[in-house]
């Protein structure tokens, strides 16, 4: 185990989404982190989250090799958690990916947590699983003793996933598209602390992949119906015929697209943990279902704000 209180962890893509949760898990078990952008500014708001001089930031890019030197100098640990949509997924995913893990493993860091995802796989269908899978094999052949850390979809107060969701189940009809497709949810904190846990640990943890899905397996219709009810609405879910949704991503290069060709390709395949794979107990980690924690930032869609008492109370 790396010493918490003097350990330095580089955390590439620190400042979205889950990296602020990471850099959050880090930070109260001691350790100091680098987190490495592009625009080190974006990370700036992170800085009061630690004591003086625990959190620092570094200009760095992943298609730029010198940089990723830099970012992981003097480093014990290194997370990866840059990834994207759109652009070119080869670079990111696979080049970038293993030029972090080799940069990694050349500053002499003991750990690499790379963050994949579930479905990663290098003959998915679709260009992220491809990508994805392939980026897994990268850091594998530059860092053996890396850890694989596949997420389901992930929801917290900032996401683009519960928040989409409910602000689309403002209007009366609400459509749905790919309904049967399943997915197991996860808490962006459960998902941090494992992360986090990783990096800290690579004794325990290296060398393996993990699958990181949430307590429930849901459809995509009653993932839908969930959030619109945690928003306190309730729309009409209408499925969306896979043919219509078909063309719809057919014409997903266009501006204002509602998915992509490619994230039709995703939601053919259900985004659920295999079971083949290790999972949340193994860090000790009970994950919360979705019920419990996102009346904490939905109550902002229902009728009258966050303050107003839900539908549910005036019963």
């Amino acid at each position: 185990m790396i010493d918490r209180n003097s350990s330095l962890v580089t955390i590439f893509g620190g400042s979205g989404f889950i990296g602020r949760y990471v850099c959050e898990a880090l930070l109260k078990t001691g350790a100091r982190v680098r987190i490495a952008e592009r625009d080190p500014r974006r990370a700036f708001f992170l800085q009061p989250l630690g004591g003086i001089g625990q959190v620092a930031t570094i200009a760095a890019d992943l298609g730029r090799p010198a940089t990723i030197e830099r970012a992981v100098e003097g480093a014990d640990a290194v997370i990866n958690l840059v990834g994207i949509f759109k652009g070119d997924l080869h670079k990111i995913h696979v080049e970038g990916a293993g030029k972090a893990a080799a940069a990694a493993r050349a500053a002499g860091a003991s750990a690499f947590v790379q963050v994949s995802a579930i479905g990663a796989d290098p003959d998915a269908a679709s260009t992220y699983g491809r990508t994805k899978g392939l980026g897994e094999e990268a850091v594998r052949k530059a860092f053996p003793g890396a850890t694989i850390v596949r997420p389901s979809v992930v929801f917290g107060p900032e996401d683009e996933l519960t928040n989409r969701f409910a602000s689309m189940a403002r209007l009366p009809i609400l459509p749905v598209i790919a309904p049967r497709t399943r997915f197991q949810p996860v808490y962006v904190r459960d998902l941090a602390r494992a992360i986090a846990a990783a990096a800290i640990d690579p004794n325990r943890y290296g060398g393996k992949t993990y699958e990181l899905g949430g307590p429930e397996t849901l459809k995509m219709r009653e993932m839908n119906a969930q959030i619109a009810g945690l928003a306190d609405q309730s729309p009409a879910l209408v499925d969306v015929p896979d043919f219509a949704a078909a063309g719809m991503a057919s014409l997903g290069f266009l501006p204002g697209a509602p998915l992509s060709k490619d994230q039709w390709l995703m939601l053919q395949r259900d985004n659920v943990a295999s079971g083949d794979l290790p999972g949340f107990d193994a860090f000790g980690i009970v994950p919360a279902p979705m019920s419990a924690v996102a009346p904490e930032w939905l109550g902002r869609f229902r009728r009258g704000g966050r303050f107003a008492p839900s539908r549910d109370l005036n019963a």
